[in-house]
């Protein structure tokens, strides 16, 4: 049998791709017949951390973003008409995304918006399109609870308190250990931090030592030698940055070390260097051994930029998909309740199979986690939680 070449295997998986774009966003294959016809646009903006200490998220945020729109329009865009998509970058910061997300919602007067890529941020956009009920796509999960009472928002990462329950539930079933450290950041880390302490005793599991260090600190060695003086089994750590992990490995403590999604990318495990060796992660794609639903995304993604993907640029291919796939099925030109109703309904992801009807926005669970340990600059999936 003659090989295929790997021309023909790049638009198998271009169509394939384009397949997944055209069932979410909802349109019709005669429109979807080459690009998105020059009818005037549907804009959706995007508020991300491209700079600042919350880049490492943020720019793999903006990459799955952007090759969303790309197949999308080359699917036919939003029921005939092109999609738009709009970014501004809040550089981490909260007033600049309160800055770029009025500026979005006044002046461009976008029929959607994404963002942010940390809860500061993701928390005060909610303060302005929740009073208008433009839907919003939240690339955090979801934190304090005034984030509950907005209904015309949906989160694509998993709740604090999940994230904190998918870390608990490897320490006491995996690890069968009760006594861990916790290091943590200010923003994202500290909600984590919250739900951890919250939880901790229904899985039996002690925190011996919690420390917590401002987002982009560049040293966090003190707060690390108080975790190990603690006498721990192990160690959480709950930031975006490759600090932390860092400075716990100079410690030499020699106990497992369990990260979280805000540090899973390649970029964090490059800076990270040997201290990157070991760590696990709960986490949603693992590129090295892609779910089958995850297969053409990881595919299509390395074909575009020459990398694998990690969960930001899910989230990112997903938030436009999403957006869309509502935008088609309520019409372009519908009113924000609408939307807002074709917003909260289920959905299949690249990231995970979301249900947005439920009460934290998502409709996760503990199976929706996958879970890796790095090696050799690399991913490998673990057999748990069982399957």
């Amino acid at each position: 049998m003659r090989r295929t070449s790997c021309g023909a295997q790049r638009r198998r998986v271009l169509l394939l791709v384009a397949g997944m774009a055209l069932s979410t966003a909802g349109t019709t294959p005669a429109r979807a017949q080459g690009h998105a016809t020059s009818r005037e646009p549907v804009t959706i903006g995007a508020i991300l951390s491209v700079t600042g200490p919350v880049a490492g998220v943020g720019q793999p945020e903006r990459d799955g973003a952007l090759l969303a729109e790309k197949i999308v329009n080359a699917s036919g865009g939003i029921g005939g008409r092109p999609l738009k998509l709009v970014i501004e970058d809040d550089a981490s910061n909260p007033d600049t995304a309160i800055s770029k997300a009025t500026g979005l919602i006044r002046s461009t007067r976008v029929r959607a918006l994404i963002g942010s890529s940390n809860l500061p941020s993701t928390v005060a956009i909610g303060g302005l399109t929740d009073p208008v009920k433009l839907p919003q796509v939240a690339l955090s999960g979801m934190g304090p609870a005034v984030e509950a009472r907005r209904t015309c928002v949906v989160h694509l990462l998993a709740p604090q308190e999940l994230n904190a329950r998918a870390a608990l539930a490897y320490v006491r079933d995996a690890l069968k250990v009760k006594r861990i450290g916790l290091l943590h950041d200010s923003g994202y880390g500290q909600a984590v931090a919250n739900s951890l302490k919250a939880v901790a005793p229904d899985y039996g599991v002690e925190l011996a030592q919690v420390e917590k260090f401002e987002i982009g600190a560049t040293d966090v060695s003190t707060q690390a030698a108080k975790v190990k003086n603690a006498g721990v089994e192990a160690v959480v750590i709950v930031a975006s940055s490759a600090t932390p992990f860092r400075n716990v490995h100079d410690l030499r403590m020699g106990v497992p070390v369990i990260g979280s999604i805000a540090s899973s990318s390649y970029d964090y495990v490059r800076a990270m260097g040997e201290a990157a060796e070991g760590v696990i992660f709960p986490e949603f794609l693992i590129a090295e051994d892609p779910l089958p639903h995850q297969a053409a995304f990881v595919a299509t993604f390395r074909e575009a930029y020459g990398r694998l993907p990690k969960n930001y640029e899910a989230a990112g291919w997903d938030a436009v998909n999403l957006l869309a796939r509502v935008l088609a099925e309520a019409g372009p030109e519908a009113d924000n309740a609408a939307v807002c109703a074709a917003l909260r309904k289920p959905l299949r992801g690249v990231l995970a199979t979301y249900d947005f009807s439920a009460p934290d926005m998502t409709g996760l669970g503990l199976a929706s986690f996958s879970y890796s340990q790095v090696k050799n600059g690399g991913f490998v999936r673990l057999p748990f939680p069982p399957r």
